[in-house]
């Protein structure tokens, strides 16, 4: 066992008594081998500058040094000077208790109850959950800014064994409870539940400031290929390695318990999850979250959302419909089999890793969702889907960046252009511009995958001018550092490419180009 020195700190430390406190720990300190120094701040009241660089004096010194049950407002002056990050320190946290208390949501991390009317306290799977409370709020900060309506944690608090987060939630009521109570209110919870999920999957993030949910998510196929015939494993692998990279956001976890209707407001909770990557690694989990948990076992549902599969099977039908656009059954099929066979290879992986495996339900789970994983390989071919254009800006374009897709790109610019009764001079420019900037994304940016591409379209006040912006997610690259083609030589001497570029010059006013937060952004003007 090791040994340590125990020293507490008492009142306060600042420029008037410091020296005689750097005096009393260092007469304590003085017969202190190599053991570990713990200083118990839990009557600790002030620490000033001066005290300050007493702990700073003495940890030089003894390098093993720690402090333990700092107060919140003690412990806020050593976060602010870095002190947290050069040594260890413990804040004291208050106890609450959970006994008798209603669960308002469940996610994959932990679970959330209600303490009193006003307050909710997160409460984590992981005894040891300090670092994963300091994560979920700084995404949770993260999405907030971004534009994301969540709640932040305001404190960090002891239940039993681990550790919770309080939030404020004055009668917020989660999406499952209301469906449960209410239940005439289920198209209304499916239209704000798309609505939540389309705010976020059209929020670009900042490169490296969240996970990569691919990276994740081939962790599942590569796991549940063990299981499955080495040529079925092999396809399974593939069509998650061929998913583009994607820089919007995902929860992660999204379900009915992790959205809430606060005084008038939907907020998401559970923010841990949050990652970036393409829109199927998020119906995945959605789908098991209202389906393939309990495909085998009906009742799992109502332990897990309160309520019968039937309403589950029709809410997520109801969803993927509107989150779709579209009541075309072939088309909500095949986004539905991709969003299984990402679901199914999460469900067994994790059943693998944390079932009861001796259990003959256990057993027969897997088997049904192997059997289902395997008929949907036979009949997908990949896992990518187009996404319907975003109707929220209508002066933005999200797109699938095809060369076939062109038609539907200049039918947005040119109806921004019709609108402001442009000359046809003029349009076919723009057009010009506009077909060679976007089959350039098309063919190179993702290449050998495919992406997405957004395109934005702003006329100014005066309606003299336009500004198309090109943003996409592929390789970072510069179109205008290309040099011009010397159009002086013979047409035998002349280098293939290049002309494109040099032709969109020609076409508009203005052209710059910047590589930002993961994105190449090209920016064209013209007058009109």
């Amino acid at each position: 066992m090791i040994r340590t020195m125990n020293i507490e700190l008492k009142g306060r430390i600042d420029s008037g008594n410091a020296p005689k406190i750097e005096e009393e720990l260092l007469e304590q300190l003085k017969d202190n081998g190599k053991e570990p120094v713990i200083l118990d701040a839990a009557e600790l009241n002030y620490i000033s500058s001066a005290g300050l660089r007493v702990i700073l004096r003495i940890k030089k010194t003894y390098t093993d040094l720690s402090i333990i049950n700092v107060n919140s407002d003690v412990y806020e002056t050593f976060e602010m000077t870095g002190f947290t990050e050069m040594m260890h320190i413990e804040k004291a946290y208050k106890v609450v208790s959970i006994e008798g208390c209603e669960e308002v949501g469940r996610g994959a991390n932990g679970t959330i109850y209600r303490i009193d009317k006003d307050n909710v306290v997160k409460v984590y799977n992981n005894a040891d959950a300090l670092e994963d409370i300091q994560h979920e709020r700084e995404v949770a900060k993260l999405a907030l800014i971004l534009g994301i309506p969540t709640a932040i944690s305001y404190d960090v608090v002891r239940v039993g064994e681990s550790y919770g987060s309080v939030f404020e939630f004055l009668n917020a009521q989660s999406f499952a409870k209301i469906m449960v109570n209410e239940p005439d209110k289920l198209d209304w919870c499916v239209q704000e539940f798309v609505k939540m999920l389309k705010i976020i999957h059209s929020t670009v993030v900042p490169e490296g400031k969240l996970p990569d949910m691919k990276e994740t998510a081939l962790k599942w196929a590569q796991r549940t290929s063990e299981e499955l015939p080495a040529q079925a494993g092999e396809k399974l692998i593939r069509l998650f390695e061929e998913v583009p990279r994607d820089n919007h956001m995902i929860h992660g976890d999204y379900h009915t318990k992790n959205l809430v209707f606060q005084n008038d407001e939907v907020l998401l909770i559970d923010m841990d999850t949050l990652a970036v990557g393409h829109p199927v690694f998020e119906l995945g989990p959605i789908y098991n979250a209202l389906q393939g948990f309990s495909e085998y076992d009906h009742d799992v549902i109502i332990d897990f959302q309160g309520y019968n599969y039937d309403t589950a099977t029709t809410f997520w039908k109801k969803f993927l419909a509107l989150y779709l656009k579209t009541t075309d059954e072939k088309i909500i099929r095949d986004v539905e089999n991709k969003a299984r066979i990402v679901g199914y290879s999460r469900l067994i992986r994790r059943t693998l890793r944390k079932g009861d495996l001796t259990l003959e339900k256990t057993q027969k789970e897997i088997a049904l969702w192997k059997e289902r994983l395997l008929e949907l390989l036979e009949v997908t071919d990949t896992l990518i889907f187009d996404e319907p254009a975003d109707e929220i800006n209508n002066n933005e374009l999200e797109i699938e960046a095809k060369a076939e897709n062109l038609n539907t790109v200049l039918d947005f610019v040119d109806k921004k252009l019709e609108a402001v009764g442009c000359s046809p001079r003029t349009q076919m420019q723009v057009d010009l511009a506009v077909e060679e900037i976007f089959i350039n994304i098309a063919h190179y940016a993702y290449a050998p995958g495919i992406g997405n591409a957004i395109i934005r379209a702003d006329i100014n006040d005066n309606n003299s001018q336009l500004k198309l912006t090109f943003i996409d997610r592929g390789m970072p690259y510069d179109p205008l550092k290309r040099e011009d083609p010397d159009l002086t030589l013979p047409a035998d001497e002349r280098d293939i490419g290049g002309l494109g570029i040099f032709m969109t010059k020609k076409s508009v006013d203005d052209i710059s180009y910047e590589y930002r937060d993961g994105c190449n952004i090209l920016v064209v003007k013209k007058n009109l």
